[in-house]
Order: C-alpha cells, then sequence, then structure tokens
C-alpha cells in the first residue's frame, strides 16, 4: 500500500477506536450512577488489576505490555472520572517521583493533592482531605522508608494498591557543567547516585533538598548549581539535560502503597501486608514465621521495627503472596492470633508486576 493508502486506513482505525471509546465512556457513567445508588466506591482496584492483566496477557507485538498498560490506564481513568474524580494526596512537590507514581496509577482524570511530608499523606486521607494516599514504602536500592512504616501501624487506612515506579535520575542545570560549583537533590537520590558523581563531578559540594523537584528549583535560580530530578521536573524549570541516567544501579525502583478506607477483594494474584509483635522469648519469631512456611506462604519482604515505647522490643512487617482471605493465608493469620501480642492486617491488594 501506498502512504495516503496507510494512512487513510490509520484514519479509520482510529475513527472506530472513538466511537468505541465513546460507547465505553457511556457504559461508565451508568455503571457511575448505579454505584452512587448503592453508595460502593468508585475506585476498584481489584477490577482495575484484572482487566489490565488480561489486556496485557497475550502476545501484544508490535506493542509492548508496558505501552499498552499506560493507554488503558488513562482509559480507566478517564471513565473513572466520569463518575467522580478522586483526590490523591502525595508527597510533594510536582514532577516528583511520588507525582508521577500517583499519576501512573490514578491517572489524569484525579485530583492530585501535594503535601509536605509521609504523615501528612495519611493525615489528607484519615481527615477526609483526600480519598486516597500514595506514599514510597521501599526502593530497590536503598531499602524501606521508615516513617511508611511506622504510619501504617497507626492509621486506620489499609493499603489498597501496590505501584511499582522505574527511577531514573538526570543531571540538569541552566548553565554549563564546567560552572557547577554545588549539586543539588534529594539525600536518598544523592545516594542512589554515589559512584557516578564521585567520577564525574569529585569536590563538588553536595547540597541536600527536600526533593528533587526542589534541586531542580534552585537549578534554575543559580547556574552554578546542578540538580539531580527526574526529566519532568528539568522540563518545568526549563533546565538543560547534561547526563541521562545517572544512577548507579540500572534496574533502580521505588514501590509505593496506595492507602485508603477499602477493602480490595481477591483477584488471581494478590499481596498481603501484616504487622505484629511476638512475646519476649527466645523462638517466638522463628515460630511466627513457621505459621507461613507451615502452609506454603512466600513472603516478599521482612523488616523489623523498633517498637515504640518498648526499649530493645520490635515489631515485625511482613508481606507475603495472597489474600488474607485465601485459605492459606487465613489460617496462617489464624495461628498468628494464637501467640502473638499484636497482629494488625494492613491490607490485602491486587500485587503488580515489579
Amino acid at each position: 500500500m501506498s502512504l495516503d493508502e496507510l494512512r487513510r486506513r490509520i484514519d479509520d482505525i482510529d475513527a472506530r477506536i472513538l466511537e468505541l471509546l465513546l460507547e465505553r465512556a457511556r457504559l461508565a457513567a451508568q455503571v457511575g450512577g448505579l454505584k452512587e445508588a448503592a453508595d460502593a466506591p468508585v475506585y476498584a482496584p481489584d477490577r482495575e488489576a484484572a482487566l489490565l492483566r488480561r489486556l496485557t496477557a497475550g502476545d501484544l507485538t508490535p506493542l509492548d505490555a508496558e505501552a499498552v498498560e499506560a493507554v488503558f490506564r488513562e482509559i480507566v481513568s478517564s471513565c473513572r472520572g466520569l463518575q467522580r474524580l478522586p483526590a490523591v494526596a502525595y508527597l510533594g512537590p510536582e514532577h516528583t517521583f511520588s507525582h508521577l507514581a500517583a499519576h501512573k496509577h490514578f491517572g489524569s482524570a484525579a485530583r492530585l493533592l501535594p503535601v509536605g511530608s509521609i504523615g501528612d499523606i495519611f493525615d489528607a486521607v484519615e481527615r477526609g482531605n483526600a480519598d486516597f494516599g500514595v506514599a514510597p514504602i521501599q526502593n530497590s536500592s536503598e531499602g524501606v522508608v521508615g516513617i511508611t512504616l511506622d504510619s501504617l501501624l497507626e492509621t486506620p487506612l489499609r493499603i489498597c494498591a501496590e505501584v511499582y515506579v522505574q527511577v531514573n535520575h538526570y543531571l540538569a542545570a541552566r548553565g554549563p557543567l564546567a560552572e557547577v560549583e554545588q549539586v543539588h537533590s534529594h539525600p536518598q537520590v544523592l545516594g542512589q547516585c554515589r559512584r557516578w558523581l564521585r567520577e564525574h563531578l569529585p569536590g563538588v559540594a553536595q547540597v541536600a533538598t527536600a526533593s528533587s523537584s526542589a534541586a531542580a528549583e534552585n537549578a534554575a535560580a543559580d547556574p552554578a548549581v546542578v540538580a539531580i530530578c527526574t526529566r519532568e521536573a528539568a522540563e518545568a524549570f526549563g533546565l538543560t539535560v547534561l547526563a541521562e541516567k545517572i544512577e548507579d544501579l540500572p534496574d533502580n525502583r521505588t514501590r509505593f502503597f496506595v492507602v485508603g478506607d477499602l477493602d480490595v477483594p481477591p483477584t488471581d494474584a494478590d499481596k498481603t501486608s501484616v504487622v505484629f509483635s511476638t512475646p519476649h522469648r527466645a523462638g517466638t519469631l522463628h515460630a511466627a514465621l513457621g505459621a507461613f512456611a507451615e502452609h506454603s506462604i512466600n513472603l516478599t519482604l521482612i523488616e523489623s521495627r523498633p517498637a515504640r515505647g518498648r526499649l530493645w522490643e520490635y515489631v515485625f512487617f511482613v508481606d507475603f503472596e495472597g489474600h488474607q482471605q485465601d485459605p492459606g493465608p487465613a489460617a496462617a493469620l489464624e495461628h498468628l492470633r494464637e501467640f502473638c501480642p499484636l497482629l494488625k492486617v494492613l491490607g490485602s491488594y491486587p500485587a503488580e508486576n515489579a
């Protein structure tokens, strides 16, 4: 076919896609009416996760699963927005990885609300100022985020979903690299780029900022400052990207939790997060972990945190495969309840491919 013929076919396909999108939107609006009448939540992470898994399960050549998922997340977001725009609190400001995580999961049809701290994320949802919150929980190179674990222990909110964001860091400045006197970024970002900074900017002072976006703002105001930030932040502040993907580990990802006042039904691939304490005597942690082994439950994370107000005592955060309503996990949790002074199920939620 000629170029004109190919373009005509693409135009025809686009028209059909639009027709189907409008039909989907009309049906979604009807679903919204039924949900409102039943006082049911607009956001259904189990339904959305099942949809994305089904659509990306087969051979998608020449596209890939990530591209297809991105398109359909926006379709779902737009249709959800016809019912109600969810308000989502995240660790601001804009153009940080927390902002990217919130946008990735909820799409463009959401009110994204930047807040000043991780504690403020939970507070905004608990007070009803936001419907959901997106909080960082774990980075593949820097480990868990302790304040998020502590907040999960104290909050009545539950984990509704998890989100993984690929972390790529960009060196950006207003002036040339030769004039740089300081490199600014969030402490964790500086830590993720230690080797690159040692090799390429030896002796240049490193200045910690509240966020990578704040670093980009500093760089925009001073040509002697270079920022390590997201590409989005560099573009927003009119900076020139001097080096791309300078993180020391190429597969650097951050995991986020979506928290809210919502219990998520089981899907065919879930995770559950719990926190527990054990009696302060030998062998009790081994016994607790044995409950998971006895029921063939795979643990994906175990982390200890000091128990607040109790010197040299600890609580244990555990993620495992399965939903708390599944037979194996339910039996393991019942076993833990028999001897753990504290056991709190933080939530069961659809597992996302890391």
